[in-house]
């Protein structure tokens, strides 16, 4: 035995049913932690299903192909000499539980079943599983015939229990226990509890990881303890991406952190760490009298050193010191996530690439340089000698020059055989400068581009309708309604839809791609913009996924502007100093159709109600009261209420088009995604009769009446 104890814990691309490929680079991991000496490994959460597998948690075929996985992992005798932490499902007398299961030289130390399941925003958790509500509670767990035989044993211990080496003591959490009042890792470290894993599937949302991080070091600041933090990385069937950041913690400090955002599908995070820095921690007195009231802990025995007494006399061998987080900024998060999470989809996908309609604006500007973005990031790794990403490089890309074993010679190279891009302008709507920029943009980043005009097809559609009905719709320039205007409008955002979606089925064929293939097509719709709903629905909003659909205008302005000067892309900057528009409209000599005046409110008073409405749960009335003290700088009682009311009428109108909303990126807390992250009403009451409103105009006349009282007095 010795002081000095060496510990590993990994970040994983882990994907939802993906068995043989999960259980492959769960052994890969293991390796590579014992590679380094390691005595301890830890993985993310429900590692062998992947854990997004979400209702197909219900079928008893991911139980059984799970526990066939687990098997295999038994049986590898290289794998032995060091204590696994890994995460699967495990049915137990007919409740489905979240499990962590503790091997060690083929045999099963524990099944440890999540406590607190995570079951808000984004998480379903309870759909699926139960939590185990038995605190301190172990009952015997009956092993299925392949676990039996290995085992040498009909039954192991599933519960609340922790683990009692030779020379440590070790618990276990997982995930939503972090962040309870009540954390398992409390009562732990009283019990004398000195190494602690955690094993999660917490995925990225934008300026979160400070926060996250803040919960994991308070976990040993006050208690003392090593800390292992170990999360999914990567996009394992939908929306999010889980975003790594595998850490190991000592006693409040961070002595080494994983990456947030990579390409590498199997990150191992080690550490020395020096258990009698936790015995110096522990001894305040207030510590020590509490842990003497606090509830006791079954012990499993295990016989196994964590640390090597040779070791302590080796002067080349000692603890990781200190060091700060490492946290992107906003601008960087933007860039590195989605851009990982469209590559996981690519490859995974087995698609030949992205096609991205391209208007000349801020948005598809957006998602075309989170592709680039992308091109960089994967051009980089294969300048590294990435294995997994040289393969899918040429699985992808070769097949477009003929040649299976085409690498390219640049980021732009790369840009070019996975991104296609087409400028789809109408003569009298589409302006010169936004047809440039377009066609530009995709030059700079090196995308293969088409310019087109959907006239033809504009017409057609009109000429059908007006033979049918004898009714010639017009533009509102024309003299036309706001229905007809609105109606006209809306045929050109379907026409680009449907010829998109041409372009991406045939674009490869086109390019003499080996065998075609069909190209996934991009959205570039904004949060703000689903919120409020200003877009057509089944228009170019409408495409297979869409890596800005969670992202403000505002962040949107940032990390372009970012972008232009990290990636040498000086183009970007007159995006962004472009009046964002539409062009569904005919310019005139006195009107140029413009978003925040067809809106009626601007991207940042958008954002302000997004925020309110989901992260403050904050109805019209709430919403205006807080407002009306927020913009008193800007706006009188009345334009607040305004406004307020708007936001609320159109939401309410238009909620239904979120119902059919491209997949896209979840990146911001005040996302309206309609499929499992907000859920409301897409049929609501009108607002103008509603008590609310009612109420916002009864405050309005209070407000009013003492500013002119005060006036008066004054």
């Amino acid at each position: 035995m010795g002081r000095l104890m060496h510990v590993a814990t990994c970040a994983l691309n882990q994907w939802a049913l993906d068995f043989n490929g999960n259980r492959d680079r769960i052994v890969e991991s293991i390796r590579i932690a014992k590679s380094k000496g390691a005595k301890l490994r830890v993985g993310p959460e429900l590692e062998i299903s992947g854990y997004g597998c979400l209702d197909h948690f219900l079928e008893g075929e991911v139980y059984e192909s799970s526990i066939a996985m687990l098997q295999q992992i038994l049986q590898d005798e290289s794998l032995h000499d060091i204590i696994i932490d890994l995460g699967m499902p495990i049915l137990h007398r007919g409740n489905r539980y979240n499990c962590r299961v503790v091997i060690l030289n083929s045999k099963i130390l524990l099944i440890r079943p999540k406590m607190h399941l995570a079951n808000d925003g984004n998480y379903r958790e309870m759909r699926y599983f139960i939590p185990w509500k038995k605190p301190l509670k172990v009952e015997e767990f009956v092993l299925p015939d392949e676990i039996a035989a290995i085992q040498g044993a009909r039954k192991v211990f599933i519960g609340d229990a922790v683990l009692s080496t030779n020379d440590a003591c070790i618990g276990v959490e997982s995930c939503e226990e972090l962040f309870v009042p009540e954390s398992p890792h409390i009562n732990m470290g009283l019990n004398g509890v000195d190494i602690i894993t955690n094993s999660s599937g917490s995925h990225h949302e934008l300026r979160k990881l400070e926060t996250r991080i803040a919960l994991i070091l308070e976990a040993t600041r006050k208690n003392g303890g090593v800390y292992l933090y170990s999360n999914q990385k990567g996009c394992d069937g939908d929306r999010l991406y889980y975003d790594g950041c595998a850490m190991v913690i000592v006693n409040g400090q961070i002595v080494n952190q994983g990456s947030q955002f990579s390409t590498t599908d199997v990150e191992v995070v080690t550490a020395i760490v020096d258990i009698e820095e936790v015995n110096s921690y522990r001894t305040s007195p207030a510590r020590g009298a509490q842990s003497q009231s606090a509830p006791e802990y079954k012990r499993i025995d295990v016989d196994f050193s964590l640390g090597q007494g040779e070791t302590d006399l080796d002067l080349d061998v000692f603890p990781n010191k200190a060091q700060p987080l490492r946290v992107h900024a906003p601008e960087e998060e933007i860039a590195l996530g989605p851009a990982c999470w469209l590559w996981d989809y690519l490859r995974r996908s087995k698609s030949a690439g992205f096609f991205i309609p391209l208007s000349g604006g801020i948005d598809s500007c957006s998602t075309a340089t989170l592709v680039f973005s992308m091109c960089r990031i994967v051009y980089a790794a294969l300048k590294e000698g990435n294995e997994q990403v040289i393969a899918d490089v040429k699985r992808i890309c070769g097949p477009y020059h003929h040649d299976d074993n085409w690498l390219p010679s640049s980021a732009k190279d790369l840009c070019n055989s996975i991104l296609h891009t087409a400028y789809m302008g109408m003569a009298s709507q589409s302006s010169a400068e936004t047809r440039s920029r377009a066609e530009r943009l995709a030059k700079d980043i090196g995308a293969y581009h088409t310019d087109l005009n959907i006239d033809l097809a504009f017409d057609a559609q009109r000429q059908i309708f007006t033979q049918a009905t004898g009714f010639e719709p017009k533009f509102k320039v024309h003299g036309g309604t706001q229905t007809e205007n609105l109606a006209l409008q809306n045929i050109q955002a379907r026409q680009r839809m449907v010829t998109a979606y041409m372009l991406a089925q045939l674009l490869p064929t086109v390019r003499q791609r080996n065998n075609g293939g069909g190209l996934l097509v991009l959205g570039s719709g904004n949060v703000d913009e689903c919120l409020r709903g200003y877009l057509t629905k089944y228009d170019c909003s409408s495409a297979d996924i869409n890596p800005i659909g969670s992202i403000s205008k505002t962040d949107l302005k940032r990390f372009v502007r970012w972008a232009a000067n990290s990636f040498d892309l000086p183009i970007l900057d007159e995006f962004v100093d472009a009046t964002p528009t539409a062009e569904l409209e005919p310019i005139t000599a006195d009107y140029v159709q413009s978003d925040e005046a067809d809106m009626g409110m601007t991207y940042a008073e958008l954002s302000d109600f997004g925020r309110l409405r989901k992260e403050k749960k904050a109805g019209p009335y709430t919403m205006f009261c807080r407002l009306v003290h927020d913009w008193k700088d800007r706006a009188s009682p009345r334009e607040v209420a305004d406004k307020v009311k708007r936001f609320h009428h159109f939401y309410a109108i238009n909620r239904h088009k979120m119902t059919t909303m491209t997949p896209s990126y979840h990146a911001e807390a005040y996302s309206p995604d309609d499929n499992r992250f907000d859920l409301r009403p897409f049929l609501y009451p009108s607002f103008w009769e509603s008590y609310s409103f009612k109420k916002i105009d009864e405050r309005v006349a209070l407000l009013e009446k003492r500013a002119k009282e005060s006036g008066k007095s004054q």
